[in-house]
């Protein structure tokens, strides 16, 4: 839902843009897809690193008097980064999915309650660099990505401040297990924690509809880009299995082996046109 609005937000914007002559951008690529990005590309969109002195200063050196657009992409920002946007002059589209909107208001919650955090996710991942914004008036909040760093990170909590309270949230596309086994680690020091469902249902149920899936096919496809943590996490399933398994980006990605297979299940990623989806069955049917 999230990736498919943020898409859709873009490309009006991008028509728009084509009528008033302003630029539009996205802050960082606005998804993890070769052939989406490609195609917003045709479409005038360009992407900005999140880092840039930014698309309104470019934008007033060509001497256009028009306000740049920018796209505010599915993963969210900090508010100090769109509090700069906004001084700069820049007109902003929120395309912010809704399940990563609903984890900053809870961030910001939790901070103003004097809550040390624990985030579970990707140090670097954009998601998590956006909700460590939301967190920063906590007295603590640390990003932790596997069960030791966890318990690491809680045992030195603990000991400067064994009695106080906490809640871990997490990254929408981390797995359910690597989640518990987070929880499972900080409730070792803090029994009380409070543990919010933030995994985004989608990723639950596709995750889950690929491990039903892996018993009944003899390899399986993962049709997505490279760079997403999402398609990562089903590639990673799909590994643990031992059965024969690959990320594609495209059709043509699909190794001649795969074709020997008498069945071969196809999932995808969060962010993978359902056109792509469709190209590699029908080059394997084929």
């Amino acid at each position: 839902m999230g990736v498919r609005r943020a898409v859709e937000l873009t490309v009006e914007e991008a028509q728009r843009s084509k009528a008033g002559g302003f630029p539009v951008y996205t802050l960082g690529s606005l998804i993890h897809n070769p052939k989406v990005l490609a195609d917003l590309k045709a479409l005038g969109v360009k992407s900005l690193d999140e880092f840039s002195d930014c698309c309104c200063k470019q934008n007033c050196d060509s001497g256009s008097s028009a306000a740049s657009s920018v796209i505010i992409r599915a993963h969210g920002i900090s508010p100090a980064v769109e509090k700069d946007l906004r001084d700069k002059g820049c007109h902003i589209i929120d395309a912010t999915c809704l399940h990563v909107k609903a984890s900053q208001i809870r961030m910001l919650e939790f901070s103003h309650k004097g809550y040390s955090l624990f985030l579970a996710g990707e140090a670097k991942h954009a998601e998590i660099t956006g909700l460590l914004g939301y967190g920063e008036s906590a007295p603590y909040c640390v990003v932790v990505g596997s069960a030791e760093e966890a318990r690491k990170a809680a045992g030195a909590l603990y000991k400067k401040n064994p009695n106080g309270r906490t809640a871990l949230l997490g990254q929408t596309t981390i797995s359910e297990e690597e989640y518990r086994i987070i929880g499972e680690a900080v409730n070792i020091f803090f029994p009380n924690l409070e543990i919010i469902q933030t995994i985004c249902s989608a990723t639950t149920d596709r995750q889950q509809a690929l491990r039903e899936l892996i018993s009944d096919v003899d390899a399986v496809i993962i049709v997505g880009g490279k760079k997403s943590a999402h398609t990562s996490r089903l590639l990673a399933i799909a590994q643990k299995s031992g059965k024969p398994c690959i990320l594609v980006e495209s059709a043509a990605e699909i190794p001649l082996s795969f074709f020997n297979y008498e069945t071969v299940g196809i999932s995808a990623g969060a962010s993978t046109p359902e056109s792509l989806v469709d190209e590699v069955e029908a080059a394997l049917k084929a």
